[in-house]
């Protein structure tokens, strides 16, 4: 197992952006992927949305603050984003190619993940088993990013690497880490 850290950085935009900082980690182990997002800054620069007692699965949850990340199989245009809200909700696509064929991944019911909330600092963990969706001897690359809305509801978005003219999170040259 290898462990990558990586730090997010935003799109550029005439716009000023928050005072954050966004960095985590990620590995993977016998097809168990772990990511850990810290948001740390001036936090009432974002919009957090207060954790739900129940969470489910919610479409558009990338239209507020929502930790991102893409998971391609190398050498193959299918690829999959995993939503994960500071509420405790999620969703994840499947996409047959850039931008193609989006549909809900049915083949997991669940997405069990941890939101620690500090005064400054935000800490989103998941352990998730991929063998639902891929085998373990089939290499990935990741794209990891998140959306910040602030409470002027402008909307930053952040990346390991902004490939595009305009903020992309699926354009597979920004899925640069490989595990």
């Amino acid at each position: 197992m290898t462990k990558q850290t990586f730090s997010l950085q935003p799109f550029p935009s005439a716009e000023p952006s928050p005072d954050l900082k966004i960095t985590g980690n990620i590995s993977r182990e016998n097809n168990q992927l772990a990511i850990t997002y810290q948001l740390t800054g001036d936090l009432k620069q974002v919009v957090i949305p207060p954790l739900v007692d129940i969470p489910t699965r919610k479409n558009e949850l990338w239209e507020n603050t929502c930790f991102e990340f893409f998971l391609g199989v190398r050498n193959s245009p299918r690829y999959w984003e995993f939503n994960l809200s500071p509420a405790g909700d999620w969703n994840i696509y499947r996409f047959d190619g850039y931008r193609q064929g989006m549909q809900e991944e049915t083949a997991f019911n669940q997405l069990p993940f941890s939101v620690q909330s500090h005064p400054d600092s935000l800490i989103i963990s998941l352990n998730s088993d991929l063998n639902q969706i891929i085998s373990s001897a089939q290499s990935l690359e990741v794209a990891i990013t998140t959306v910040i809305k602030q409470p002027d509801n402008h909307i930053t978005y952040w990346a390991v690497v902004h490939k595009g003219a305009e903020a992309d999170f699926h354009l597979r040259d920004s899925f640069i880490i490989m595990i």
